[in-house]
């Protein structure tokens, strides 16, 4: 078994469905005014993360191309003086998309390098490599869930299970 291969199908994965919540969502649920984590801002951190834990360390980062600073937190910065990020330009379910096949393409062209048994690379997140992508997933799909919820209890709409990518 190739557990490189078996983790980027759970990516592929988790990563379709999120595709699927931001085609599902309809136009009012996408930026409702005065709420402090839209639709948008949830699906961009879900996937913000995703990009972050595939790069090798904090310290070696390049992320996507689209990123703008502080609008993955969905709360105060982790960091004094905990501020909350202002994010006043919304992603459009587009670039979300884009972000989403950027993602897929990475994820596929990163994890088969990636020595699943090395350290983290975030002083944060004291495990290896291996627990990281698992980790990485369980975040995504955490979030996946609360989209789908909002999708179900307010618009009455479903996203299909996706098993494997």
């Amino acid at each position: 078994m190739e557990i490189s291969k078996t983790v980027a199908s759970q990516f592929h994965a988790a990563l379709s469905m999120m595709e699927q919540t931001v085609n599902t969502c309809p136009e009012e649920l996408w930026n409702v005014p005065g709420q402090s984590s839209p639709f948008w801002r949830v699906a961009y951190h879900a996937l913000f993360y995703v990009d972050l834990y595939m790069q090798p360390s904090e310290d070696e980062m390049s992320l996507w191309e689209n990123a703008r600073d502080g609008y993955q937190f969905l709360g105060p910065t982790p960091w004094p003086p905990h501020e909350q990020p202002k994010a006043d330009r919304p992603y459009s379910p587009e670039e979300i998309v884009a972000y989403i096949d950027y993602l897929r393409s990475f994820v596929s062209s990163t994890l088969p390098t990636v020595d699943l048994s090395a350290p983290s690379g975030f002083h944060w997140l004291p495990f290896n490599k291996m627990e990281l992508q698992i980790y990485s997933i369980r975040h995504l799909q955490q979030h996946v869930g609360d989209l789908s919820t909002i999708l179900l209890t307010q618009a009455d709409r479903e996203i299909d299970w996706v098993g494997m990518g």
